[in-house]
């Protein structure tokens, strides 16, 4: 590192993040820490590690981060165990920070059972003869807290002990424990820690058992039970104000205890990424717009008064005044210089502070000192390539419409159930009288909630010709999941948007809505009535703040991605990139399902 200090590292990997010790106070920290974890060849294998300079008080500040490919990893062809890699920069990755050194080993799953046997057979092996007694092998079992395995300890020692001998050796325990554990799991709690274990999972199980039973034998074992490296890095001073805001730290909808964490499940690396907002500006979002009694103050002429708030900072933010902003929002996104009163203050600042999601500048198309104002840089352009755009030469195949965090249904209903909670929320509340409605009823809908952070243009997600654009005026609320997953708000009907209609061969009519937010007064289009468009094709873009655009599919029209859906159906958004696959159109399904896309490129 360039400087000393007290330092850790985590590592994400799919929906779990461990962590290290805290180092001395040294510029070349050294952690000699582990974690075994279970790799699946469809599973994530994206791993990022990111280092930290500690702070016991409040939450601990990045400095340096990797993501390694570990399917790659552990198939590189190199004699040493350990390979340097350089940690980037978080702001920008084309400046490195400093290196760190990372070892990776392969174990296969029986050498893992094995292993685990020889471990936990030491445990009741009381005479040391590598073998276990019916007395010993009884007492395993109750250490294994299952109390209906311990009622049939006689017959599982029969069936353990293969060649009748009278004991049960190694291999013979760990054959039990394979076959058995799939069958009737044996092993319900772990005897060194007393945790429940998940009893469909017999490989993790037995990697769980095993780093408890290293515990204290000098191997330095990741710490575990973190979401992200947010989490796994806050101080105790950080925690205590989870406590003090009535905050809790999950997945799923973005309201009362579980507002001031939006966690999202990035889908290019697989794991589970956070966008944190200041616990000052929960309350108070919760305060406006998880009660009535905000919304009846939004009511008495404050959403004039956010409207007018919202032209005057965007008349700002298109002017050469601007521009000293735009490196203040590169590096920590408190853009957000508003000279208002403190309540509307936390309510625009809600859209734009604490989000440290970082903005990739070296796929930006131009240098910054190309944008004369902040609006200029916030609807930048991306250069050639940066988002390829998956089965270009299929029609039938959906991409993804805008770089976000995206939601996607069955029908409108699900989304009901799942992620929008206001009242009002309808399909024909959503497209407006002047638009025939009754085909998207029953249909798939797909919301991307872009953040500010984000590459702000939106692109067509199918092919077809513009038949509408039907503009509707309305307010300008927050579309975060504070407000949207409030009964008493109805963002997505009551807010300014715009309607178009894309006429298609595969997928029939679409409606694509472009919903405005605070601070966003300007809803640009590239295209115009009557133009045939080809998917990833730019259609506008959003000024600045953040915003939303909403998908409605005819009912029947498409077969949306199952990791979408999935991650949906648990509440949970899936961040999202232009041009990845969104779903296929079931109008050329045959009975064999979904069409072969190993030949595209899938974009994710």
């Amino acid at each position: 590192m360039k400087f000393k200090d007290k330092w850790m590292a985590c590592v994400s990997l799919g929906e779990q993040t461990f962590r290290t010790e805290i180092s001395d106070h040294t510029d070349k920290p050294v952690w000699n820490s582990e974690k075994k974890l279970l790799l699946e060849k469809n599973g994530p294998h994206i791993a990022r590690i990111s280092v930290f300079e500690t702070n016991r008080l409040s939450s601990s500040n990045i400095v340096g981060y990797r993501e390694i490919d570990l399917l790659e990893f552990i198939t590189r062809d190199s004699d040493s165990d350990f390979e340097v890699f350089d940690l980037l920069d978080p702001s920008s990755s084309d400046i490195s920070v400093g290196s760190i050194s990372l070892s990776c080993s392969v174990e296969d799953p029986s050498e893992t059972q094995k292993r685990f046997a020889r471990r936990i057979l030491s445990i009741v092996d009381y005479n040391e003869d590598g073998k276990l007694s019916f007395s010993e092998f009884s007492d395993l079992i109750n250490a294994f807290g299952n109390q209906q395995a311990a009622t049939k300890k006689e017959e599982l020692f029969k069936v353990a002990d293969k060649n009748g001998d009278g004991d049960v050796s190694m291999d013979e325990l760990a054959d039990l424990l394979a076959i058995q554990q799939e069958k009737e799991p044996l092993i319900n709690c772990c005897p060194v820690c007393g945790e429940i274990l998940e009893v469909s999972d017999n490989l993790n199980t037995m990697i769980h058992l095993t780093l408890c039973f290293d515990e204290g034998t000098g191997n330095q074992v990741m710490t575990g039970g973190f979401l992200t490296d947010k989490q796994a890095s806050s101080g105790w001073m950080f925690k205590l104000s989870e406590w003090a805001h009535f905050s809790s730290y999950d997945i799923g909808l973005n309201s009362g205890a579980s507002a001031s964490h939006i966690v999202v499940f990035d889908r290019r690396t697989k794991r589970l990424v956070e966008e944190l907002i200041n616990g000052k500006i929960v309350l108070s979002m919760r305060a406006i717009y998880q009660s009535k009694f905000g919304l009846g103050l939004m009511d008495t002429g404050a959403k004039e008064l956010l409207q007018s708030i919202s032209e005057k900072q965007g008349r700002r933010m298109s002017s050469t005044e601007s521009t000293k902003d735009i490196p203040k929002f590169v590096e920590s996104f408190k853009a957000c210089s508003i000279y208002y009163s403190m309540i509307f203050l936390m309510i625009l600042c809600s859209e734009f502070d604490f989000l440290k999601d970082q903005i990739n500048l070296a796929e930006v198309k131009y240098p910054l000192e190309h944008f004369k104002t902040f609006n200029e840089f916030f609807i930048r352009e991306l250069k050639p390539g940066a988002r390829p755009i998956a089965c270009m030469e299929r029609d039938d195949v959906a991409v993804c419409a805008a770089d976000s965090r995206l939601m996607a249904f069955k029908s409108a209903d699900e989304s009901l159930r799942f992620w929008i909670k206001g009242r009002k929320f309808s399909i024909q509340g959503l497209l407006g009288q002047d638009v025939s409605s009754s085909a998207f009823v029953d249909g798939p809908l797909v919301i991307f909630r872009l953040a500010p952070q984000d590459y702000h243009r939106f692109h067509f997600p199918v092919s077809g010709t513009i038949e509408q654009f039907v503009n509707i005026p309305g307010c300008l609320y927050t579309v975060n999941p504070i407000a949207v997953n409030s009964k008493y708000c109805n963002v997505f009907t009551e807010n300014k948007r715009v309607v178009s209609i894309i006429s298609t061969a595969d997928f029939g009519k679409v409606a694509f809505v472009a919903i405005g937010a605070t601070m966003v007064g300007s809803i640009s289009f590239s295209k115009e009535k009557g133009d045939h468009v080809r998917k990833g094709d730019e259609f506008g873009y959003f000024s600045f703040g953040g915003s939303t655009v909403i998908c409605a599919f005819e009912k029947g029209a498409i077969e949306i991605d199952e990791d979408l859906l999935s991650n949906s159906a648990r509440s949970l958004e899936t961040l999202v990139y232009v041009g990845m696959t969104l779903g296929v159109s079931t109008k050329k399904l045959s009975g064999n399902g979904l069409p072969n896309l190993e030949s595209c490129n899938l974009g994710d």
